[in-house]
C-alpha cells in the first residue's frame, strides 16, 4: 500500500480511479490516514487501523473542513486511543450523545426561561383544584381573571383581577422589585384583594420550586412576606357580629327579602355557625330530618366531615325548602322546560339556584349586606354570622368545647382532643337551646312540632 505525503495539490487534484467504487490515497506523515475517493465524487479523510483482532475503519470528515495539519492531530489522537485500548467509535458516540444531552439541556433551559406567570399558574390550578373548596378555587380564577366581560350581576364589565398584571410576565422576572411595584399600585386600590393574592401567589412560588420544569425560576426575594408588610396597610382583626338587642331589628329585615330560600340560608349561618361555604354546599342527602342532623364538609375533618344537630326552627325553616324544591312547575313552565328540551327534576342542593352555573347558591353577601341597611346595624358579613354563634353562645352557658365542636373548630386542650367525644344529642340540646333564645330575642314565635322535640326530650332532663 503506496504512502505519499500529503500536499494541497495532492489532496485537491486525488479522484478514484476509472472502473473502481473507492480509491484511497494514505499519508507517509500519519499511520493510518487516507483520502478517500468515491466513483460519485465523494471525498474524506479516513483513519484506519486495528484494535487487538478487528480492523476499523473511522471517517474523520470533508478536505474542505479539515486542512492537512489538523487532520494529522486527529488521525494521531486516534491512534493513541487505539493504543489505549479504546474504540474511536464508541467515542465519537459517546460525544455525539454528549452534544445531544447538552443542546437538550440548552433548549429546555431556554423554554424554562421563557415560561410565563400564565403558563404556570395554569398548570398550577389544574393540578391543584381537585384538593380544593369551591371558594378557595374560585379565589384563584377570578384573582387571575383578565377581566373586561358582562357582570352576571348588574351593568357593566369586570375588572381585571389584581394578578392580570403579572401574568405576561417570565417567572424569571418576578423579581422583588417588579413585586414592590405591583403592590404598591394594588394596595392604592384593594388591598384585601391585593392581600389576598399575595398569599396566593406565595403558595404557587413554593409549589414552583416543587417542579422540576419551574425548580429556581422565581426569585425568593419576590414573594418574601416583606414585600407585604411594607405595601400593604395592617390587617385590621374583624370583630363584626350581630349582638343581642340588634337580633329583632335583624330577622324583622330579613323577613323582607321574601327569599326563603335566602332567609333560611342566612338563619342557618346564625343558628349553627357553619363556614359559608359547608353550608351552601349542603345536599339534601346531607340533612336527616328524623334525627334532626346537619352533615357539614369540615374544613379541618376533610375526609369523614362533621355532623351537627339540626335545630328545630332551621328545620322548619328546611322543610319548607324542600316542599317548594320538590314541587313540579306549572303547566306554562312546564312547557317552557320542554321547548328548550328540557326536563324537570328536584335540585339535589338545599340552597339552589337556577342561575348559579353550578345550580346552588354563590353570592349571598348582597342580600345580607342589604338586610343590614334596612335594620340599620353596622354591616354584617357572612363569617360575622358564624363569629355571632360563637359569642351568642356565652348568653347561654354553652360550654366552649361544645361550641367549637358545634362549629368544626380543631380541640384547644388535650382534653378536649382525647378524651371529650361529645354525642349528637348532647350537643342537640345545647343547640336548641341557643336558637329558642336567639327567637325569644328576635321576638319570633315558634312552637316546634312534637316529632321535633322528642330526640332531645331525654338530653334536656
Amino acid at each position: 500500500m503506496a504512502r505519499v505525503k500529503f500536499t494541497a495539490a495532492r489532496v485537491r487534484d486525488f479522484a478514484c480511479e476509472a472502473g473502481k467504487q473507492q480509491s484511497f490515497l494514505w499519508d507517509s506523515e500519519a499511520v493510518g490516514l487516507a483520502l478517500r475517493a468515491t466513483a460519485k465524487g465523494a471525498r474524506a479523510y479516513v483513519f484506519q487501523s486495528r484494535l487487538g483482532e478487528r480492523e476499523m475503519r473511522v471517517t474523520i470528515g470533508s478536505p474542505r473542513d479539515w486542512d492537512i495539519t489538523h487532520v494529522r492531530e486527529e488521525a494521531r489522537r486516534l491512534q493513541r486511543l487505539i493504543d489505549a485500548g479504546k474504540d474511536p467509535r464508541e467515542e465519537k458516540r459517546a460525544t455525539m450523545e454528549a452534544d445531544r444531552a447538552a443542546a437538550e439541556a440548552r433548549r429546555h433551559a431556554a423554554q424554562r426561561e421563557a415560561v410565563t406567570l400564565r403558563d404556570a399558574w395554569d398548570v398550577y390550578v389544574a393540578e391543584r383544584c381537585p384538593k380544593w373548596s369551591e371558594l378557595h378555587y374560585r379565589d384563584h380564577v377570578t384573582l387571575a381573571s383578565a377581566g373586561g366581560e358582562p357582570k352576571k350581576r348588574g351593568k357593566g364589565i369586570t375588572e381585571p383581577g389584581p394578578l392580570a398584571a403579572l401574568l405576561s410576565l417570565r417567572l424569571a422576572d418576578l423579581s422583588a422589585d417588579r413585586m414592590a411595584e405591583w403592590l404598591a399600585v394594588e394596595a392604592e386600590k384593594r388591598p384585601a384583594r391585593a392581600r389576598l393574592a399575595f398569599n396566593l401567589l406565595r403558595i404557587f412560588a413554593g409549589w414552583c420550586e416543587s417542579k422540576a420544569d419551574y425548580r429556581g425560576l422565581v426569585d425568593p426575594q419576590a414573594v418574601s412576606t416583606r414585600l407585604s408588610k411594607d405595601a400593604l396597610p395592617k390587617r385590621g382583626i374583624k370583630t363584626d357580629a350581630l349582638q343581642r338587642e340588634q337580633l329583632a331589628g335583624w330577622f324583622a329585615a330579613l323577613r323582607q327579602l321574601e327569599n326563603p330560600m335566602m332567609e333560611a340560608y342566612l338563619i342557618g349561618l346564625l343558628v349553627t355557625g357553619a363556614r359559608r361555604e359547608e353550608l351552601a354546599g349542603l345536599r339534601w342527602d346531607d340533612v336527616d330530618f328524623r334525627w334532626r342532623s346537619l352533615h357539614l364538609a369540615d374544613k379541618v375533618e376533610t375526609e369523614t366531615g362533621r355532623r351537627i344537630p339540626l335545630t328545630p326552627y332551621f328545620g322548619s325553616l328546611l322543610r319548607e325548602l324542600k316542599r317548594i324544591n320538590e314541587t313540579p312547575p306549572n303547566v306554562r313552565q312546564m312547557r317552557r322546560l320542554t321547548a328548550r328540551g328540557e326536563t324537570w327534576k328536584p335540585s339535589d342542593w338545599v340552597f339552589s339556584s337556577k342561575t348559579a352555573a353550578d345550580g346552588r347558591l354563590v353570592a349571598p353577601n348582597n342580600a345580607l349586606y342589604r338586610v343590614c341597611t334596612t335594620a340599620g346595624i353596622p354591616p354584617v358579613t357572612l363569617h360575622g354570622l358564624r363569629r355571632s354563634f360563637s359569642s351568642l353562645a356565652e348568653w347561654t352557658e354553652t360550654p366552649t368545647g361544645v361550641v367549637a365542636q358545634i362549629m368544626g373548630h380543631k380541640p384547644s386542650a388535650t382534653a378536649e382532643r382525647h378524651y371529650k367525644v361529645r354525642p349528637l344529642d348532647l350537643l342537640r340540646a345545647w343547640a336548641d337551646k341557643l336558637e329558642a333564645w336567639i327567637l325569644t330575642e328576635a321576638k319570633i314565635e315558634f312552637q316546634p312540632a312534637v316529632e321535633q322535640a322528642l330526640p332531645v326530650i331525654h338530653a334536656m332532663k
